[in-house]
């Protein structure tokens, strides 16, 4: 078609800066109307991932320093004073030195605190307690429990704040965990953070600065970061809630740490801040579970072996020896199921048991009274 014969308009400037103007602002009017809701998004989206990703990230994170602000006073560092020489002039006197040894938390206001057993096992050093604002405490009365690496230190003090004991028994594996601690002993208030990854776990445990070691059951396992000095100080929720007592890492694993399950400890702190004291029943014997396997290999009977029998307790008067191997308590068979530790602390004090004992190839009965656990 030959368009010459037509006359076309001209197109006018100010005609296509005007559209152009109106066409932006109709744009703009429809976009603020889709972001506010008035109109439907259809097809075009703001990218909302990243954004909830962010908020997502921000929760969590404010949530764990909300649980370190509001715990943190309450975690105190275990330490000792130790007497040393300078090594580079053997003439000099001996120096007091003070070193960090553990952790601990406040379990009320007047002074009482949890930490591990093996901290204070020393019963010929004194201890201090180093709370976060460097005050300084020398422990006044310690009792240390005979079944669980756990006790309790006092402390002359007032108005400390108590932390908020959790409920170990409504753990699930994969919950947030947050360990306070005085990691290595030199890095006060540590924080890690991790899941719960175990429980009712079964480990023999120890601590290089005591060298001592013992078998621990039923404990929380966790990846939070558990390190040397650590020891004794809590394990939280996301709640700021304690929930373990951390006692214990492997050595040479990574990322495994363990904590006595608080529901383990509560009935001992509201006894000793009920009455002062702690009772417990006990025989009084350090052993080794013997496995099937072991005893099979080693031509000896299923049981636990006794590798400490310790002075006027129940098990001494009753005849138990050192080398010994129980099999059986009132007719039970020791075995992984069923546990010493859980027998005897099942028992009341007083009540006596019947112990069937191996001992160089013969099987003898024994009747022992389960005692009061002394005040240690």
């Amino acid at each position: 078609m030959d368009l010459s014969k037509y006359n076309l308009p001209k197109p006018s400037i100010t005609g296509l800066l005007i559209s152009i103007s109106l066409g932006v602002i109709v744009a703009v009017a429809l976009y603020q109307a889709q972001v506010r809701g008035i109109l439907p998004s259809n097809d075009f989206k703001l990218p909302q991932i990243q954004t909830q990703e962010k908020k997502t990230i921000v929760q969590e994170e404010n949530a764990i320093i909300s649980v370190v602000d509001a715990v943190s006073s309450s975690v105190v560092a275990i330490g000792i004073t130790r007497r040393v020489v300078n090594p580079l002039d053997p003439f000099s006197l001996p120096q007091k030195q003070d070193s960090t040894i553990g952790t601990g938390f406040v379990v009320s206001k007047d002074g009482v605190i949890v930490t591990n057993k093996h901290v204070v096992s020393d019963p010929d050093v004194k201890f201090m307690v180093i709370t976060k604002d460097d005050q300084k405490f020398e422990v006044k009365r310690i009792y240390r429990d005979t079944v669980l690496d756990l006790a309790l230190v006092q402390i002359d003090a007032s108005d400390l704040k108590p932390v908020d004991l959790g409920d170990s028994a409504k753990l699930r594996i994969g919950q947030t965990a947050i360990a306070i601690g005085n990691a290595l002993g030199r890095f006060t208030n540590t924080v890690t953070t991790g899941v719960i990854s175990g429980l009712g776990r079964a480990v023999i445990a120890g601590d290089p600065f005591e060298g001592s070691v013992e078998r621990l059951d039923n404990l929380i396992q966790t990846d939070a970061a558990i390190n040397p000095g650590n020891s004794g100080g809590p394990l939280l929720n996301s709640g700021g809630q304690v929930i373990g007592v951390n006692v214990a890492t492997t050595e040479g694993a990574q990322n495994i740490g363990f904590a006595i399950p608080i529901n383990s400890v509560k009935p001992i702190v509201d006894e000793f801040l009920t009455t002062g004291s702690v009772s417990r029943p006990y025989l009084g014997i350090r052993y080794r579970f013997v496995s099937r396997d072991v005893a099979i290999l080693n031509e000896v009977p299923q049981g636990v072996y006794i590798q400490e029998v310790l002075d006027d307790s129940p098990a001494k008067k009753a005849g138990i020896e050192e080398g010994d191997i129980i099999t059986k308590i009132n007719g039970q068979a020791i075995d992984q199921e069923n546990k010493v530790s859980d027998i005897v602390a099942d028992s009341n004090i007083g009540q006596n048991v019947n112990l069937t004992v191996w001992r160089d190839g013969k099987e003898l009965n024994m009747t022992a009274t389960v005692g009061n656990s002394p005040s240690q």
